[in-house]
């Protein structure tokens, strides 16, 4: 599809973005080649509609999707029209691009993308170095639809580290970094001082930026590179404190600290340093992340039985489901994992805080470049956890039919390690 072939669908725009060059699922794709330079130009033909966005930017390891979520339903409540850009998305191409809590209309998406196209096509066919790739178009494609919208606010998820993320072209009002652990090491360095470097790179001169919860070689990187800017730092349990999870209606921990961080950035976001104008626009703001779902999070799609999906696909995401499946009231019943894990993610670690939970793992592979083969991801989880038991699904819908298909009333069921089988495992098991 090029742009001689009118793009009038969400299903059209996807499979033309689907048809660019796609870094994260390139294995064979470095930092050394990335580049800003792409977007930069494929914006200046569209006319730069960045330029007219007050923009909340997120980067982290793990919690920003969240935390995009929590801030959108906060600036929400308190009456702000607000545009949220996420990734990737569970089920349909219009979650990734939202406005007032609401996926936007395929019709929406498909004219910013029909719009791109022809510029996507030229830079392709005339300057192979700018080509954009698919996070480019899709980034360039929300800031489009947004600007258009008139959003009061724009909530940008970085998609791939932070310093050289497609996202990172804006100047924002407020930035974020959620957590940095060790994922996509092939991409983005094999430490966390490496990696903390990559999520960084969001940091702008004199803009704010307000951080979760960091281990010290993150936090020396990136308090060094807010000094080096003159960014203004805040910091979790520090400058700012977690929201209470008896106020939430998710589930874990983490997500207290994803709620607080994303209190303290609409706080800035709509009061500048003088913080909200009363204790009724924070109450407000406050009802807002009370109300907020986070699909695919932690998510009780059925408590009898328990099934559970969850993105978790690095170590501290693994363990804090699995904190709170040890919470969860003791029953009789198997406790089944179906799991799928990308390429690159420190799986020993992932397994080391989900097994020990469960009787058994279906092993399946939910993404066909990404995910590891589903053969290879049983033999690992009979390595790491021997008498186990372990079956191989290789087709993660079938995989996930299965699973469901004889569990009792006493049973645990749970999806994760990715939030591509976390889409599956949705679509199978909603009630």
């Amino acid at each position: 599809m090029t742009s001689d072939s009118p793009i009038e669908t969400a299903e059209q725009a996807g499979r033309y973005l689907e048809t660019l060059i796609n870094i994260e699922k390139r294995r064979d794709w470095s930092n050394v080649r990335m580049s800003l330079d792409p977007i930069r130009a494929l914006l200046e033909r569209v006319g730069n509609p960045q330029a007219e966005l007050s923009v909340l930017h997120v980067a982290g390891s793990k919690g920003k999707g969240s935390t995009c979520l929590f801030a959108e339903a906060a600036l929400g409540a308190l009456g702000k029209r607000v545009g949220v850009f996420t990734s990737p998305h569970l089920h349909s191409w219009t979650e990734r691009f939202r406005i007032d809590g609401r996926d936007v209309e395929g019709a929406e998406l498909a004219r910013a993308v029909n719009d791109l196209c022809p510029h996507v096509d030229w830079l392709r066919a005339n300057d192979p170095e700018l080509a954009p790739t698919f996070f480019d178009a899709t980034t360039a494609a929300a800031l489009l639809i947004f600007a258009r919208a008139e959003v009061d606010f724009a909530i940008l998820e970085v998609g791939l580290g932070g310093r050289l993320d497609s996202t990172n072209v804006v100047d924002p009002l407020v930035c974020a970094i959620t957590t940095i652990e060790l994922e996509h090491t092939d991409k983005l360095g094999d430490t966390i001082a490496l990696i903390a470097a990559e999520k960084a790179g969001i940091i702008k001169p004199s803009v704010p930026c307000f951080v979760g919860r960091l281990v010290p070689d993150a936090d020396a990187v990136i308090r060094g590179r807010a000094a080096e800017v003159g960014a203004p730092i805040f910091a979790l349990a520090k400058e700012f404190e977690p929201v209470s999870g008896d106020a939430l209606s998710v589930y874990g921990r983490h997500q207290e600290d994803n709620a607080g961080l994303a209190l303290a950035c609409v706080e800035r976001l709509v009061g500048g340093e003088a913080g909200f104008e009363s204790p009724a626009q924070r109450e407000r703001a406050l009802a807002g992340i009370a109300a907020a779902t986070l699909p695919g999070r932690v998510e009780m799609l059925s408590e009898t039985p328990r099934v559970i999906v969850d993105a978790a696909h690095t170590r501290a995401s693994a363990l804090e489901l699995a904190a709170v499946i040890d919470a969860l009231p003791a029953q009789p019943g198997r406790r089944r994992l179906l799991l799928s894990v990308s390429e690159g993610k420190d799986l020993g670690t992932i397994l080391d805080a989900l097994l020990p939970l469960f009787d058994e793992v279906i092993a399946t592979r939910a993404e066909p470049h990404r995910s590891i083969e589903a053969a290879a991801l049983a033999s690992l989880v009979g390595e790491q956890r021997p008498g186990m038991s372990v079956r191989e699904i290789a087709d993660p819908a079938v995989a996930a039919r299965e699973a469901r298909a004889d569990t009792r009333a006493d049973d645990l069921l749970v999806a994760a390690g990715s939030i591509y089988l976390a889409a599956i495992a949705r679509e199978q098991w909603q009630p």
